[in-house]
């Protein structure tokens, strides 16, 4: 399993027009390449002035989906952020193989 993590660090100005778009459009768009069986959204919790960080982390099943993603899909979604976001949007991407998951014994019963 790999995870595809994509930071955004955005800013104030733009932020509630940017969550509402991220969370009500592009994470369904990106999903809906069927590249992904997952998606969730999280806040970084570090103190910022005049920004906001967040976490948007996918789950492709290889990668060799995310390849797919990549060559057939990215260009187009990454195009709509900057041009509705342009220089109040700054993100980094990063890739991560799931080694193993833990869970209490608790959960498992």
């Amino acid at each position: 399993m790999i995870l595809y993590n994509v930071t955004i660090n955005i800013d104030q100005s733009v932020h509630d027009q940017w969550l509402h778009w991220m969370q009500s459009k592009h994470i369904s768009d990106v999903l809906a390449t069927g590249k992904f069986t997952s998606a969730r959204m999280v806040k970084v919790l570090v103190e910022e002035e005049g920004s906001t960080t967040y976490s948007i982390q996918y789950t492709a099943e290889n990668k060799e989906k995310l390849e797919s993603y990549y060559r057939e899909d990215a260009p187009r979604l990454r195009q709509e952020g900057l041009a509705l976001f342009a220089d109040k949007m700054l993100s980094f991407r990063t890739e991560l193989q799931v080694i193993s998951e833990h869970f209490p014994k608790s959960a498992l019963q």
